[in-house]
């Protein structure tokens, strides 16, 4: 590698973190607004340029607080995203990093010196992002479809006991398709994403229903 190359200049690292929730039976992301240059009071995904003596991870960590004041929280890499052009500063990488929350469960910031507004929004009501966020949700949104069968990827989002109805709610919400239940149940104890707890929840008036725990 020959540093003197001019290729090799103007190069930096940007983190995106992709947040979902459900929330009242709706999918949602939660989108940040900016307050400064570039992209001016667009919504963008969470997220920020990595320092030079940090790693990918710990970067994520820092912009999630820094721009929500939220965190301890589980996030996955999803995807890498290169286009030369995707910043107008100069040549910016961005390492996609998606994460599943109970919103319910989590406080956060709607301004900070560098954002102005901040909360969640319901996907199919949202897009024209800063950047190339877009493109970026999308491949998240994907992600998540394609491994809610087979990760514990939305452990996240539940109590460590849930009832088969709410996990089922939930599951319906984000692939927003009916999945019938019973096949659904024997999916996911299948393939050893929950577990019967051997609990029960009882509720005042209602039949006492199993609960279960991902694994």
């Amino acid at each position: 590698m020959d540093l003197t190359n001019p290729l090799y200049k103007n190069q930096g690292i940007h983190v995106v973190l992709s947040l979902f929730t459900v929330e009242n039976g709706k999918f949602k992301v939660f989108l940040i607004k900016r307050k400064n240059q570039p992209f001016k009071d667009k919504w963008i995904l969470i997220g920020g340029a990595c320092y030079n003596n940090e790693d990918a991870p710990s970067a994520m960590k820092r912009e999630l607080f820094e721009k929500t004041g939220i965190e301890n929280i589980n996030f996955r890499l999803h995807n890498i995203f290169s286009d030369p052009k995707r910043s107008p500063l100069c040549r910016m990488l961005a390492v996609g990093y998606i994460g599943v929350i109970d919103c319910e469960r989590v406080k956060f910031l709607k301004e900070t010196s560098k954002t102005q507004d901040a909360g969640w929004f319901d996907i199919e009501k949202f897009c024209d992002l800063g950047y190339d966020h877009d493109v970026i949700l999308k491949d998240a949104m994907q992600y998540l479809k394609d491994n809610i069968f087979d990760t514990d990827i939305l452990k996240d989002l539940f109590p460590k006991c849930f009832t088969l109805p709410e996990i089922h709610k939930a599951y319906e919400s984000i692939l927003n398709r009916s999945i019938d239940r019973r096949n659904f149940r024997k999916q996911l104890l299948q393939k050893s994403i929950i577990a019967d707890s051997g609990k029960m929840e009882n509720a005042t008036g209602k039949k006492p229903s199993k609960l279960y725990t991902f694994i």
